[in-house]
C-alpha cells in the first residue's frame, strides 16, 4: 500500500519547529501497521532533522552552532540577492538533510524516546514549507 499526502507548515522564522504529531496522525489515518514514512521538504533553505524534542536547550544550541557554522554577511558569500541569510540558510541545508525516512511499527512512527521530527527553517522572513509524507507498507 502507498498513501501520499502534503503537510503545510507556517515557521515564523528562524528555528527547529516540531511536527511529529502531524505525521503520526498521517501515518495513523493511513491504516499501516509496518512499513516505512518518507518525509521531504520542497524547499532549498529548510531541511528537516530528527532531534530531541524533551530538552529545549538541545534545541537552542543546534540553532546557536548552525549560526555560528553558516553566518550571515560573511564577505565570500555572491549568492545574496534575496538578502543576508540566502546563502547561510543553503549552507545550513546542505549541512542537515532534505528527507527523514522513519519506520513504522504496530501502526505508529518508531521513533526513539527523545525523538522528535522537526522542520528546521533558515530564512529569517520564510514563507509556507511544503512537506510531501509518503508512507508505504502493509
Amino acid at each position: 500500500m502507498w498513501l501520499q499526502r502534503e503537510i503545510r507548515l507556517h515557521p515564523k522564522g528562524p528555528g527547529l519547529l516540531e511536527f511529529t504529531r502531524e505525521v503520526g496522525a498521517i501515518v495513523g489515518a493511513s491504516g499501516v501497521r509496518q512499513g516505512l514514512c518518507h518525509v521531504f521538504i520542497r524547499h532549498t533553505s529548510a531541511s528537516l532533522v530528527i532531534q530531541e524534542n524533551a530538552d529545549p536547550s538541545a534545541r537552542r544550541d543546534l540553532e546557536t552552532s548552525f549560526a555560528r557554522l553558516a553566518p550571515e554577511n560573511a564577505p565570500h558569500y555572491t549568492h545574496t540577492a534575496e538578502g543576508p541569510d540566502d546563502m547561510p540558510s543553503h549552507i545550513r541545508a546542505a549541512l542537515t538533510s532534505t528527507s527523514e525516512t522513519i519506520p513504522i511499527s504496530s501502526g505508529k512512527l518508531a521513533l526513539g524516546t527523545w525523538q522528535g521530527l522537526y522542520l528546521f527553517e533558515h530564512r529569517t522572513n520564510p514563507g509556507s514549507r511544503r512537506v510531501l509524507v509518503t508512507i508505504t507498507g502493509e
